[in-house]
């Protein structure tokens, strides 16, 4: 038998009952400020965001301003602007967070497992030996250390400084 115990995520019920974004996510709404899109960073041509739904803390996504769905559709200077604020914000991360490893990659079409597949997104997620203990193998359940909004404040000077 085991032992269920409540597992409390207040910040949950916003995306729950709340109204829900039409179009794109990872398009920038104008009307929205980049604390609430989650924005950190813009550069011409990508965006660097927090992942609202993260797998660790520090989870970010790098993601090309212009709508598309594969890697092979970025112009060279997209896949060029796309890797430059890869390696700028593994250095942010690094200083924010001190983590051990990164997982970073894209999920391209649904088949591979892209949530989001109409917009092509890269996943930079920070890793700490143990970060996959028991609570996401036995209750289904993956805990993230800090909060979304501390996790921006965090990084937000670090990107504002680039």
């Amino acid at each position: 038998m085991t032992d269920n115990r409540p597992l409390w995520a207040p910040w949950r019920l916003d995306y729950i009952v709340g109204t829900k974004a039409k179009g794109c996510v990872f398009c920038p709404d104008p009307n929205i400020d980049n604390k609430s899109a989650l924005i950190l960073y813009e550069s011409g041509l990508s965006i660097v965001m927090l992942n609202k739904f993260p797998y660790n803390s520090g989870h970010l996504l790098i993601i090309p301003k212009r709508h598309l769905s594969d890697l092979t559709d970025l112009s060279i200077e997209e896949e060029s602007d796309l890797m430059r604020l890869t390696s700028l914000s593994l250095e942010i991360l690094r200083e924010a967070y001190a983590p051990m490893g990164f997982n970073i990659g894209m999920n391209i079409g649904s088949a591979a497992g892209a949530g989001i597949a109409a917009h092509l997104h890269q996943h930079i997620v920070p890793r700490w030996d143990g970060d996959n203990n028991f609570m996401p193998v036995l209750g289904e359940t993956r805990v993230i250390p800090e909060h979304i909004d501390k996790s921006y404040d965090r990084l937000s000077p670090l990107f504002a400084a680039l």
